[in-house]
């Protein structure tokens, strides 16, 4: 018989970094989750990863037991990272602060695609293109 599900965390960890201060501790704890036991489990998966601040879904049964999804980074993380920006723009369409190339949107969009809802890379390529606009970056031939 399938384990009964009681409940579904969303949390935004870093890479290696879980530790049972919030937000880990008390979103778990409430459930009655091992949560060291989570912490271990979610840094040993993501070694290599380390600087990302990655997505978890946590699902969480009756019996206390647990399971979890790690997503990949955010479009805009990913897009920071690359234009070598520490935050966004303020002043998105008026105010450029950076530059990629098609060719790093496209990396990033194939990096994003069992995340986004569709399928098709040129259509996951326009989503990753408008987060990019929306953060004043502008794209690049190349």
């Amino acid at each position: 018989m399938a384990k009964k599900l009681v409940a579904q965390v969303k949390l935004h960890i870093p890479a290696g970094q879980a530790n049972p201060a919030p937000p880990v501790g008390p979103a778990l704890g409430q459930h009655g989750v091992n949560i060291m036991q989570f912490c271990k489990q979610f840094n040993e998966q993501t070694k290599g990863k380390e600087g990302l601040i990655l997505p978890v879904i946590i699902s969480i049964f009756e019996d206390k037991s647990f399971n979890f999804i790690i997503k990949s980074p955010p479009t805009s993380i990913l897009i920071k990272r690359l234009a070598n920006l520490a935050k966004a723009s303020g002043n998105a369409g008026k105010e450029v602060i950076g530059k990629i190339t098609k060719k790093q949107v496209e990396e990033i969009a194939r990096q994003k695609l069992k995340d986004l809802n569709t399928q098709d890379i040129k259509k996951a390529i326009k989503i990753v293109e408008g987060t990019a606009r929306s953060m004043g970056i502008q794209i690049e031939e190349g």
